[in-house]
């Protein structure tokens, strides 16, 4: 891949967030790819894609997700990205990275890694401590 499909690529990612549509993200992979996600209970095979973005958007619908940097080389693209929603009348706000594996331009394997702390202290309603203070 060059830095025009690399581009592309990024930017039709950032699109289908925007919309989110499933449609766009199921364009967007390989029909073997795999994502891998701290958030979900096993890999998620490209075909389901869409309808993990229904369920997202069922239960996060004001999540909102935005392109902070990224970068690429070969078949590799790494995006780093920030999302936000609003639980129990407070904005949350969390960070991530994910990093993506292409063939012939379409997505055969995401990796996401992200802090899910404040998440799950969200989920539990309790505050996010640090584990160590300074």
């Amino acid at each position: 891949m060059n830095d025009t499909m690399h581009r592309e690529f990024v930017r039709k990612f950032a699109a289908a967030w925007a919309s989110r549509d499933g449609e766009a993200f199921l364009a967007l992979w390989h029909p073997e790819g795999l994502l891998h996600s701290p958030l979900f209970d096993r890999p998620i095979a490209g075909a389901e894609i869409g309808r993990l973005n229904d369920l997202q958007k069922q239960t996060a619908p004001d999540l909102v997700w935005q392109l902070l940097d990224w970068m690429a080389g070969d078949d590799v693209v790494v995006i780093e990205w920030q999302s936000t929603r609003i639980i129990a009348g407070a904005r949350l706000d969390w960070r991530g990275v994910d990093r993506f594996r292409l063939r012939d331009g379409r997505i055969v394997e995401e990796r996401v890694y992200m802090d899910t702390g404040p998440l799950r202290a969200a989920r539990a309603g309790i505050p996010l401590e640090p584990i160590l203070q300074l």
